[in-house]
């Protein structure tokens, strides 16, 4: 056979596929979360080379439920409650699909003009929704990860104007400021960028988790003495141990007085904006040079949808742009927006169609009134376990999750960590529901996470019951 495969194949595949989601999706309650497998075990059981001769499409269906689905961790699960969740919803999937057969090749403009100015509109439509100003623009990038790193390459390029040309060597050191509770995609950013490990600060926080500001002023100025550059700040507004948010007013005041830039990492939180109720939290942002966050987290978006908004995209051009012969175009040099000068990536996914059709399918009100869901889910959760004389809410909840963290009369805190050790272990084995953890001033602590489309109270209630159970059995553990 030459070619591809025929249309009708595609009906006939594409319809299984979508089949086998759908029942997927109304099964995954019945499936343990994290799946019952070890290290090893599925590339143990992969033939060692691929086929010569075509196989047919039973073959895969049989091994998608002999090799894959039991090998998957149910993100999708109601019972999902770690990290935070990038749960996938219906519009999503659908428009998911649809970005996969039109696979556009979103390098230049005329590459694919839908792609292109469907994302400009989506940009648009995703900063109206969470109230940034009309002078952000931005692009979708593949995660917060990708795109912080290409915030601070446009603040490195805007502290030093020549390092794309000359690089670093020569160049005083710079140094990037952030929380002690930063994501440690920032440390993995100075690394890329060449400022290493030794060009990023970590500021501590105050007791209800912020950036010390005082202290982040004192670093500033102690680097400025030393002979060293400061390049940016990046302040948070979700922190992943606890969800708090750093000062953002005082500190964009300070990085227009220093002449930083502010870079805003609301990867989680910042789809809760969308809500009048929770945009006080975010106030200062609008002052940011760059801000981040995920409709793939808590917008329900398949993966790699992260929204990555500047106040001068100019200066992110600056940074990025390079154009061989073979790219020049004349709708480029009319100057229309060519997204491969804007980071890493020169083909880049059209990541726009899903959001586009999300975002119309629930509607504005309709993600506003599932964000509440999960608002109040963590409420749930919170009293019944402020409740307990033997817990305590290690951090406030201004968003979705709950830390906490269970105690004992007469333990140490030693013992009481190995307590909530052994209560990870035990709901995560258990297989309704999964958690993670964090370890907050010093201490292991607990973290429940809700952003699932599909967990219902009823789960809050039945979580409550896997904690008491885990709770009894760690404690019998620990004697």
């Amino acid at each position: 056979m030459n070619g591809d495969f025929p249309p009708d194949t595609l009906r006939a595949w594409g319809g299984a596929a979508v089949e086998r989601l759908a029942r997927y999706l109304e099964t995954v309650e019945s499936r343990p979360v994290l799946a019952r497998t070890k290290p090893g075990d599925l590339v143990s059981r992969l033939p060692r080379r691929a086929p010569e001769e075509p196989e047919p499409w039973e073959a895969i269906e049989r091994d998608l439920d002999a090799l894959i689905e039991p090998n998957l961790t149910h993100w999708q699960h109601p019972g999902f409650l770690a990290y935070f969740a990038v749960n996938s919803s219906v519009p999503g999937i659908a428009g998911e699909i649809l970005a996969a057969g039109y696979n556009q090749v979103g390098i230049l403009w005329r590459s694919s003009p839908a792609s292109n100015e469907l994302e400009q509109g989506m940009v648009r439509w995703l900063a109206e929704l969470v109230g940034l100003p009309d002078s952000f623009d931005g692009q979708l990038a593949d995660t917060a990860s990708g795109a912080s790193l290409i915030a601070l390459a446009a603040a490195r390029e805007q502290a030093f104007p020549d390092v794309r040309k000359t690089g670093l060597a020569g160049l005083p050191p710079g140094v990037v400021y952030c929380s002690e509770l930063a994501h440690s995609s920032i440390d993995k950013a100075c690394v890329v960028l060449g400022l290493g490990l030794a060009g990023l600060r970590k500021v501590p926080h105050d007791d209800a988790f912020r950036m010390d500001v005082a202290a982040l002023e004192r670093a500033i100025a102690a680097d400025r003495a030393a002979g060293r550059r400061p390049i940016a700040v990046v302040a948070t507004a979700g922190t992943t141990a606890v969800t708090s948010v750093d000062p953002l007013p005082e500190i964009a005041s300070l990085c227009e007085r220093e002449g930083l830039w502010l870079h805003v990492d609301a990867a989680y939180a910042g789809a809760a904006a969308s809500l009048p109720e929770k945009r006080p939290l975010f106030a200062g942002w609008e002052r940011a040079d760059s801000v981040v966050f995920n409709p793939h987290k808590w917008l329900f978006l398949p993966l790699e949808c992260t929204a990555l908004l500047f106040r001068r995209m100019e200066r992110v051009r600056r940074a990025f742009s390079v154009v061989p012969h073979y790219l020049e175009t004349p709708e480029g040099a009319a100057g229309v927006r060519e997204y491969m000068d804007y980071g890493v990536q020169l083909g880049r996914r059209f990541r726009a169609l899903k959001a586009w059709i999300a975002l119309r399918t629930f509607g504005a009100a309709g993600v506003r009134e599932r964000l509440r869901a999960h608002l109040d889910l963590a409420r749930q959760l919170e009293e019944v376990l402020r409740s307990r004389a033997d817990v305590e809410i290690v951090a406030p909840v201004p968003f979705s999750v709950v830390v906490f963290r269970f105690t004992g009369t007469g333990l140490s805190p030693e013992e009481e960590d190995a307590l909530n050790r052994g209560i990870l272990e035990r709901v995560n084995e258990d297989g309704r529901f999964f958690i993670s953890h964090a370890v907050v001033r010093g201490r292991f602590v607990l973290r429940a996470a809700f952003g699932s489309l599909r967990t219902e109270p009823r789960h809050v209630t039945a979580f409550v019951g896997v904690l008491e159970e885990a709770a009894r059995a760690s404690r019998k553990a620990l004697g």
